[in-house]
Formats: structure tokens, sequence, C-alpha cells
């Protein structure tokens, strides 16, 4: 029996089906991840914040918001501190130290009213728990416990804030913030010097607070300078960045 005779034409076809199939999967493999990355959705674009309220001043992010309801804070039990010192302190530096803070908050209080109301912004009406607990401590204090209370407990609080200010200075998009961030950053750099021109604060204790972010600690009279012989110069409150405007 002869063997069939080779038909003519199979080895080109097949030759060309092979070749056909892998363009086939060269195209596939080339669309797919095209077809991939289309079919996706978007990312979503970058947005504010769920926090960030939009205003005819800026936006007003929560850091915004946050920094406005500090200063508040701040001015609500910082001003009867100050006043207290004003009678309670033994040496003319607290005294001093105690009319800029009487006279600093005053101001930064009647601005960040005007601005919050400027910007829809609810502020509260009584300092914190902890800010309360710093004037129990302060009431029960008497003599040079009282000064040392007073200049380290201040010292600590305007230590803390000040990072904060300045941060909200360099981020906030809110002119009316950006303001007050000016005022703010006067008025505390100026309450830090007249506070330690008392020679009562205890840098030890506001170091080791800052680093651990406890209360304030009592201060420590074997670290603490001894208070300046002679009265501390009458520093000038420095003048404002920035004033509100009129009514």
């Amino acid at each position: 029996m002869r063997p069939r005779p080779p038909v003519k034409g199979r080895g080109v076809f097949s030759g060309t089906g092979l070749i056909v199939t892998c363009l086939a999967a060269t195209l596939a493999a080339l669309v797919f991840p095209l077809w991939s990355y289309t079919d996706q959705p978007e990312p979503a674009p970058t947005v504010p914040s769920a926090h960030t309220l939009q205003t005819s001043h800026g936006p007003l992010s929560a850091l915004d918001q946050d920094f406005l309801t500090k200063v508040r804070l701040a001015g609500l039990w910082e001003l009867p501190a100050g006043r207290q010192a004003q009678s309670k302190g033994t040496t003319p530096a607290v005294r001093t130290a105690g009319r800029h803070l009487v006279e600093g908050h005053r101001f930064l209080d009647e601005r960040v009213r005007d601005v919050a109301a400027r910007l829809g912004l609810t502020l509260p009406d009584e300092p914190s728990e902890q800010q309360k607990q710093w004037l129990d401590r302060l009431d029960g204090a008497q003599g040079e416990d009282y000064d040392r209370e007073f200049a380290t407990i201040l010292r600590l609080a305007h230590g803390k804030v000040f990072p904060v200010v300045a941060q909200v200075r360099a981020s906030t998009r809110n002119s009316l913030v950006r303001e007050l961030a000016d005022d703010a950053n006067t008025t505390v750099l100026d309450h830090i010097k007249v506070l330690e021109a008392t020679g009562y604060v205890d840098f030890d204790a506001v170091a080791r607070d800052l680093a651990g972010g406890s209360a304030p600690p009592a201060a420590d009279p074997g670290t603490v300078a001894p208070p300046p012989s002679s009265p501390s110069p009458d520093y000038t409150l420095p003048p404002p960045a920035y004033s509100p405007p009129p009514d």
C-alpha cells in the first residue's frame, strides 16, 4: 500500500496559523493593560477635608478652627490668672507678667471673637477642665510658692501653643486666620519673655513636661533660679500686627 502523498499547503497554513495566533496573543497582551486601566474608576481628585469650611476669606481648615478655639480658651483662663498675679505676685516682675497677660489676652480675645463671628464659627465660653485645675492650683498657692507656680504653669502653657501658632501661620489659606496668627505669635512670645524674666520658671520641669505631654508639674524650688534682686524691666507691650476693624 502506497503512502498517501502530503497535502500541499498544509505546512504553509499551519505556519500561518501559528503566526496569527502569536500576533493575536501579543495584541491582547498590549490591549489588556490599557483596558484594565481605563476600565478602573479614576482616583478621586484632591479635595479639602470634610472638616474644612469654605469662607469668603479662604478655606478654614480643621487646624485653623482648632487654633481659633485655643486662642479663645487661652484668654478664658489666662486673663483671670493675669489679674490674680497682679495682686498676689510678691515681686514687681511677677506683677508685670500678670499685666502683660491681661493686656495681651484682652486684645487677642477681642480679635478671635471678631474673626470667629466673621467666619461663622462658635467659640467656647468657659475654660477647659485642665485649665480650671491650673486656676485652682494658683488659687491655693501663696507667697513665693505662688510666684513659682504662676511662672512655671503659664510658661509651659505658652510653650505648648507657640509651635501651634507657627504651624497655622505657615499653612493656613484663610486671610483672617493668617492675620490672627501674626498677632498671636507676637503676644505669645512677649508673654514667654516676661514670664522668664520673673526668675521663677523651672526650665527643667518645663522640658520634662513638654517631652512627656503631662500636666504641668509643681515647680521645684531647688532648680529655679532666684528672682532678680532688682526690679525687672517694665516691658512694653509689642504693637499688634493687625487691629480689629472699627465697628
